[in-house]
Parts: structure tokens; C-alpha cells; sequence
């Protein structure tokens, strides 16, 4: 199966996740780093309370991923841990953003401000309004682009550090990331140029990236159903074929309506 990831850190935990603590036996000082790392970025401690271990945190990983918890880095675990997958925390089934964001309005404008040279103008063009077109499809929600002013979400590919705060990592790491419903950023995707995308199979899959950065977009946080479009770790498959898995149109049905 061919996997890939997809976006970028948006939320920071409020306070460091892990408290000064004895490494567990038989962990390297890099297995520690890299366990510290990867909990902290998908599944970070909202809370002021510091005395939760490492244990308790690699067993809240495995329960979302239906792994065996053991709270200990075997080697289940750390494949998982290795997979690239999207950026944003982990959460279970169909879930919205804290707070639950949305848009207010049914019809929504869309912008594209910068592109990737990887695909012709015309290709990008395509799958940003299919992308979308998944979301419309199963709500009342309509898109509309435009080419002049602000719009609602802003779409652009960009390298590296790129003036939001969450910079791309170069390829073959964080593919894109997208904030939530709100003013500002709120609604904006990127995608990291450093990526080569595709419209089909091999290399980045622009359609099937974009369609659930978008679902972030409109309110959407991860699922941990297998197989739902906000899934965490994504998968190829035939964009000609695609269609909203269950779990992703509840969410959006949730938020907008059939």
C-alpha cells in the first residue's frame, strides 16, 4: 500500500507534554526522543497536568491505531510511528476541530494563489474543484472561485518556512496542512512544493491530498476508522472511482446538513 503524508502540525499542545522523567529500561536516548516527538506532535497533552508518562501516552497511540497496548515501543508500534501520515492530532471516528468551527454560510469562495509546476495549470485546477466538489456533493455547501480580493479558503503551494508558522519539512515529509473554519488563515490549505504531485497513482496524488485537506478546512479533525477519507495515514486509491466513505459524511453532514 502506498502511503504518504499528508498536512502539518496546526495545534501546540499549551504546555510541554512530557514531564522530566527516568527513560523507560531498555529505551536508547533516540528511541526516547523520537517516542517524545511523534506524542508530541499527534498526541499532545491538553492539560495542565504533567505527571502522565510515556507509558500511558504510547497506550492512548495504540487504542486509536487498534494496536495491541502494550505501552511499550514494540515493533507494531514503532512501524506506525514511521509511517508518514498527516500532521494534525488524532482523534477517534468522525471528529470536529475543538469548539467545532464552521462556516456560517453555505456558499464559500476559493482562491488558488500560487501552483505547482509539477502539474499543467489546468490539471491543478481540476482537482481543487473535485476535491471540493467531495465535500458539496453530500450538503448544501457550494464553492465558487474567484480571482480577485480575499476568499474564504486560499490555496497555495509553498516551500519550507512560508509565513504561517508551520514550515514544510522538504519531500517526503509533511505533504499539507490546513486550518479549521475561522477569519485569517481559517479555511487556507497548503501544499509543500517540495513534493512531486501527480494526478495519478505514483508520486502525490493531488486529488486525494486536497480533497481531505479540505475536510479540514470545513471543520473536520481525523478519524481513526480505516479506510474514511479523514484518516490520519492515507492511501492511493483511483480517484475515477472515489466515494465519501460513511464516517467522512456523517462528520460533514453533522456540521452543514444533507
Amino acid at each position: 500500500m502506498h502511503y504518504l503524508l499528508l498536512c502539518a502540525v496546526i495545534f501546540l499542545p499549551e504546555t510541554p507534554a512530557f514531564p522530566l522523567q527516568l527513560r523507560p529500561e531498555s529505551w536508547t536516548s533516540i528511541d526516547l526522543e523520537k517516542v517524545k516527538g511523534y506524542l508530541d506532535k499527534f498526541f499532545p497533552v491538553f492539560t495542565k497536568t504533567h505527571n502522565i508518562s510515556i507509558e500511558e501516552r504510547i497506550k492512548k497511540m495504540q487504542t486509536f491505531f487498534h494496536l495491541t497496548v502494550t505501552g511499550k515501543l514494540d515493533k507494531e508500534t514503532e512501524e506506525i510511528m514511521t509511517l508518514p501520515r498527516c500532521g494534525l492530532p488524532d482523534v477517534a471516528e468522525y471528529k470536529t476541530f475543538s469548539g467545532t468551527p464552521k462556516w456560517e454560510k453555505k456558499h464559500l469562495t476559493y482562491k488558488i494563489l500560487s501552483y505547482t509546476s509539477d502539474l499543467p495549470k489546468k490539471k491543478v485546477d481540476d482537482a481543487i474543484k473535485r476535491a471540493l466538489m467531495v465535500w458539496s456533493d453530500v450538503t448544501p455547501l457550494r464553492f465558487r472561485r474567484v480571482f480577485l480580493g480575499r476568499a474564504d479558503i486560499e490555496i497555495r503551494f509553498a516551500r519550507r518556512e512560508h509565513g504561517d508558522g508551520f514550515p514544510f519539512d522538504g519531500k517526503g515529509g509533511t505533504l499539507a496542512h490546513a486550518f479549521p473554519p475561522g477569519e485569517g488563515r481559517g479555511g487556507d490549505a497548503h501544499f509543500d512544493n517540495d513534493e512531486k504531485w501527480s494526478e495519478v497513482n505514483k508520486d502525490v496524488n493531488l486529488f486525494l491530498v486536497a480533497a481531505h485537506e479540505f475536510g479540514h478546512s470545513l471543520g473536520l479533525d481525523h478519524s481513526d476508522v480505516r479506510g474514511a477519507l479523514m484518516y490520519p495515514i492515507y492511501s492511493y486509491q483511483n480517484p475515477e472511482n472515489f466515494k465519501l466513505p460513511a464516517d467522512d459524511r456523517r462528520g460533514i453532514q453533522k456540521l452543514y446538513g444533507k
